[in-house]
C-alpha cells in the first residue's frame, strides 16, 4: 500500500512585497524578511491598513526581530526604461538577492512572480493582510519608501509628497496643472505624458 504522499515542508519562508507602483513619482521600493518564529510580533497587517505610527514601530520591531530582511528599490531611470512592472521585478530580484540567509520559500503579495528567482515562489493575492511575512516585509517597504517621500517633499514642497506620497490624488493633480511635472516625476505615465504634451503644444503656439 502506497504511503501518502506529504507536501513539502519549508522551513524558512521568506515574504516579499513592493511599495510604490501606483505612485507617479521616484523609484519603486521591494522587501524581502524571513520573520523568526521564536521572536513573533504581533499586529502584523497590511501596511495600508495601519497608520503611520503603527508601521514605524512596527518597521523597527521587524528590523530588531527577524531572522534577514532586505531592501530593495529599482531607480526611476529604470522605471522609465524598463515600465513600472519589469522594474518592480527587477528590484524583486535585488531584495531576494540581497539576503544573507537564503530562504527555502519565496511568498509574493500579488498574481505575478518575477522571472528569474531561483527559489520556489508562491504569489498570494492579499498576502499582505494574511501571511505574517509578506504583512512584514509590506511595513518595510512601505516605511522605507515613505521616509524618502519627505525627502523629495524637502525639495519639491510644491507637490505635497509628504501627503500623496506621489500617488495622482486631486491636491497631486492640482498642483501638476499649476507647476507642471519636476525632475522626479515618472514621465513615462499617461498622466505626465499628457501635461507635458499639452506644455510643448502651448509652447508651440507661442513661437507661431
Amino acid at each position: 500500500m502506497e504511503s501518502e504522499q506529504k507536501p513539502p515542508k519549508f522551513s524558512l519562508e521568506c515574504g516579499l512585497d513592493e511599495c510604490g507602483i501606483g505612485s507617479a513619482i521616484a523609484e519603486v521600493y521591494v522587501a524581502s524578511c524571513i520573520l523568526d518564529p521564536k521572536k513573533p510580533i504581533k499586529g502584523l497587517a497590511d501596511s495600508k491598513k495601519l497608520s503611520p505610527k503603527r508601521r514605524k514601530e512596527l518597521s523597527d520591531q521587524i528590523r530588531d526581530c527577524a531572522l534577514d530582511f532586505c531592501i530593495a528599490t529599482a531607480s526611476l531611470e529604470e522605471i522609465e526604461r524598463l515600465n513600472i512592472l519589469y522594474a518592480s521585478h527587477l528590484a524583486m530580484i535585488r531584495a531576494i538577492a540581497g539576503l544573507r540567509i537564503r530562504p527555502d520559500l519565496v511568498l509574493i503579495d500579488g498574481n505575478k512572480i518575477p522571472k528569474g528567482l531561483t527559489i520556489p515562489t508562491q504569489a498570494i493575492v492579499n498576502g499582505d493582510a494574511t501571511v505574517p511575512a509578506i504583512s512584514a516585509a509590506s511595513i518595510l517597504a512601505k516605511v522605507a519608501r515613505d521616509q524618502a517621500m519627505m525627502k523629495y517633499h524637502q525639495q519639491y514642497p510644491q507637490y505635497g509628497f509628504d501627503v500623496h506620497k506621489g500617488y495622482l490624488t486631486p491636491p497631486h493633480f492640482a498642483a501638476l496643472n499649476q507647476y507642471g511635472p519636476c525632475p522626479v516625476h515618472r514621465k513615462s505615465y499617461a498622466p505626465i505624458r499628457t501635461l507635458l504634451l499639452a506644455a510643448t503644444n502651448r509652447g508651440q503656439e507661442l513661437l507661431r
